[in-house]
């Protein structure tokens, strides 16, 4: 079953051709299993070890003590990895919904590098399936089958480490993105580095390392909570709702029910009153040309929503 407005075509941010079209079929709404036991996984070491040493090395912080600079550094590093996170692996990677040239391309799946959640196409393949199959056993992170823990943080160590070439067509044509995948720690490494010897120990413990430990969690929120809590406006084929708070911090990744009912759109807040950071960014870009045609909410959706609303209101 094909719901409308979850097909999509995911075409080339680089060239006028469209690709071949992309189809994500979500599960029919009596294919997502009630809640029930939850599965053994198996977390590799060289996965969660690393992960935990990064929280750890915060701790630094007592040594070198805070300074002005560290904290306004964190808060600017904070906001521009977060937007490479939502802005770039993942309305532009995993759903292209927006274009742009080559060398921005680039640049954005370089910048996201940094937040160590991989490369551009690992995160863009298991995203496109966790659309395909949320909330199902196949769901690589849905609390309803696994719980918090695992849909936070465990999935990712739990031997989700290859890319699925198969899924990224689209973006492994480019030699640049399969490298920037394949050498993905190798830019943050070079990145924290450089923090140390321009800024110093305090700028990097607390600018580099505590805002990109707060850009995990503020991300993999979306995983963990935005299936339980919050509001469910649209009645889609899984638990996603919309959240104001993870909205807040994650810069309108929040508006999850919405982005499972209309995927494609380059804005998750659909409405004015739903503040989408990332959005304003993208039209600023937009702007000053180096981003264009930014895929709109269908109206019929939009207006979908506002009955619900009214609906709910009544």
């Amino acid at each position: 079953m094909v719901r409308a407005g979850l097909t999509s075509a995911y075409v080339s941010g680089v060239s006028s051709a469209p690709l071949p079209a992309i189809a994500i079929v979500p599960p029919a709404v009596g294919d997502i299993p009630e809640k029930k036991t939850r599965r053994k996984h198996r977390y590799e070491r060289v996965g969660w070890v690393p992960f935990v040493l990064c929280h750890c090395i915060m701790l630094g912080a007592f040594w070198s003590g805070v300074t002005w600079e560290a904290v306004v550094l964190g808060v600017v590093l904070y906001y521009l990895r977060m937007f490479a996170v939502t802005a770039g692996y993942h309305r532009y990677f995993a759903h292209r919904s927006f274009r742009t040239t080559r060398w921005f391309q680039f640049l954005l799946g370089l910048a996201a590098t940094t937040t160590i959640q991989r490369g551009p196409c690992w995160w863009a393949a298991h995203h496109r399936a966790h659309h395909l199959h949320s909330d199902t056993e196949k769901d690589l992170h849905s609390p309803r089958i696994d719980g918090f823990y695992h849909s936070h943080v465990g999935w990712l160590f739990a031997g989700n480490g290859e890319t699925d070439w198969k899924r990224v067509q689209d973006l492994a044509k480019y030699p640049e993105l399969v490298w920037l995948d394949r050498l993905c720690f190798v830019p943050p490494t070079l990145a924290a580095i450089a923090t140390i010897l321009i800024f110093g120990w305090s700028c990097f413990f607390i600018g580099w390392t505590v805002s990109g430990v707060l850009v995990w969690h503020s991300t993999f929120l979306v995983n963990s909570l935005t299936h339980v809590f919050g509001r469910k406006r649209f009645e889609t084929n899984d638990d996603s709702k919309n959240s104001l708070l993870i909205a807040l911090v994650t810069m309108g990744e929040g508006w999850h029910n919405n982005h499972h009912r209309y995927m494609n759109s380059a804005r998750m807040g659909f409405y004015p009153r739903e503040i989408d950071l990332t959005y304003y960014c993208l039209v600023v870009l937009e702007k000053l040309g180096l981003v264009w045609d930014l895929k709109k909410v269908p109206e019929r959706v939009l207006e979908e929503g506002r009955r619900a609303d009214a609906e709910r209101a009544a």
